[in-house]
């Protein structure tokens, strides 16, 4: 792992929404940005940047462990396949999979998700338990064992890292206790306040801990109300998965009176803490009313499209100035141009028009448009004060590769259209968070292919 060089000079850099010229870049000791000085000569003790400069991205929403499921869903055995016959085959990795396993299979994909341009990452971990539903402490091992072992990915791979222990009580609406095969999950709201402040308590560089709850089905209203008792003052983030199937929203309504986001506007829950992960299924008075709580929202468009859960109302979002990030959940795509895409062309495929995320007369350049809305939004989702290439924040950027072939001979103004929108293989030729370049440890695909051979035996 390289040290912390301190100061970079880059010919272009994204500052503030737009591309600057002649950027110097310092960072502290402790990884933070000391100053970002456009306009500035190089110095000659300042490493200069082969390609133009990019802030990384924060990923919202990811759930590790389905690393090790991508791509054995594919085929269809039945009349109908949709998210819930899909989550009922994901669950197979859910039960099998090991500490252990984990670590490997975190580890290559933060890799992955490095490469990909993110540089930290939000777990929504409700894999607690051990394989018999019994806690790890039951066996002599520690409760946190999971957990640990995605801490000690990101570790050991220089990702970011904020954990968000899952509570999860049931099943659904009218079902009171969890399946058999969601056994590993179970919590309670004490048991997750509780493993919040011990991942806080790890201290480990880039670490840190918020909450989660998994879903209004999964989770007693008496418990949702008592966290705003108890997390009263709590400056951590609280997710939750939310409207992102219709079967959801109808059984919500049925259940309760209310669609999923209209009650948590009701019960008077939302703020600035809250993220709302997928909010898929909108109408417009929730999305002024989400608005009006400072909520924010995390849209994961390909794991959408994936599962087929449908499209988010995105010029409402971006119109009533909801703060947006991004996730790769389910990892079946694993960078933020890729996301982007995904985003943007399904917005242009149901409204058949193009650029429209684009705002005329404010922001016409859609990429730029989106790449700012979720750079700001994803310091809200993992719980940072701030993000980008602004002092203050960690000194997290990523090194354009302009001789790409997707990105040779354009001007330079429209690098970031490219990146989102010219399919680069490999964009980025340099990959920084806290100051240190990062690049994949030499074992972490061979792990992570030994992992899976035991999960996926031939």
């Amino acid at each position: 792992m390289s040290p912390v060089s301190g100061r970079w000079w880059a010919q272009q850099a994204w500052v503030h929404g737009a591309w600057a010229a002649d950027v110097l870049l310092q960072a502290d000791a402790q990884g933070h940005w000391a100053a970002v000085q456009p306009g500035t000569p190089a110095p000659p003790d300042a490493e200069r940047l082969t390609g133009p400069v990019l802030p990384a991205l924060v990923n919202a929403h990811s759930h590790a462990f389905q690393r090790a499921f991508i791509g054995l869903a594919e085929h269809r055995d039945s009349e109908r396949d949709d998210f819930w016959s899909w989550r009922d085959r994901m669950y197979g990795v859910a039960l099998r999979i090991t500490p252990e396993q984990l670590f490997d299979v975190a580890q290559h994909l933060y890799t992955e998700l490095l490469a990909g341009g993110y540089t930290h990452t939000c777990e929504f971990h409700y894999l607690h338990h051990a394989s018999d539903g019994r806690p790890y402490s039951a066996h002599g091992g520690h409760d946190l064992a999971m957990a640990r072992a995605l801490a000690e990915a990101a570790q050991a791979t220089g990702m970011g890292l904020t954990l968000l222990p899952v509570l999860y009580e049931r099943a659904g609406f009218t079902q009171p206790q969890l399946r058999e095969d969601q056994r590993r999950f179970a919590t309670d709201l004490n048991t997750v306040l509780r493993w919040r402040e011990q991942v806080r308590g790890w201290a480990l560089p880039q670490v840190t801990a918020g909450l989660a709850l998994h879903s209004l089905r999964a989770v007693r209203p008496e418990s949702l109300r008592e966290l705003a008792a108890l997390n009263a003052g709590d400056p951590g983030p609280l997710h939750i998965h939310v409207a992102e199937q219709t079967a959801e929203v109808d059984d919500c309504l049925a259940h309760t009176g209310h669609r999923p986001i209209a009650w948590l506007l009701h019960q008077g829950l939302l703020d600035a803490r809250w993220q709302l992960v997928h909010a898929t299924h909108t109408t417009p008075a929730e999305i002024d009313g989400v608005a009006a709580s400072g909520a924010g929202v995390v849209l994961c468009p390909g794991t959408e499209a994936n599962l087929g859960d449908g499209l988010c109302d995105l010029p409402r979002w971006l119109a009533a100035g909801v703060p947006l990030s991004l996730g790769s959940d389910s990892q079946v795509t694993r960078t933020w141009p890729e996301e982007l895409r995904w985003l943007e062309y399904g917005q242009r495929l149901v409204l058949r028009q193009r650029n429209v995320a684009a705002s005329p007369g404010r922001q016409p350049a859609t990429a730029a448009r989106l790449f700012e809305a979720v750079r700001g939004g994803g310091a809200a989702a993992a719980g940072l004060a701030t993000w980008g290439l602004q002092v203050g924040a960690r000194a997290d950027f990523l090194v354009l590769d302009t001789a790409d072939a997707a990105l040779t001979g354009l001007p330079a103004a429209r690098l970031l259209d490219a990146t989102v929108f010219a399919s680069p293989q490999r964009p980025f030729a340099a990959v920084y968070s806290a100051g240190r370049r990062r690049t994949a440890p030499p074992e972490a695909a061979e792990r992570c292919r030994g992992a899976l051979q035991g999960l996926w035996p031939a």
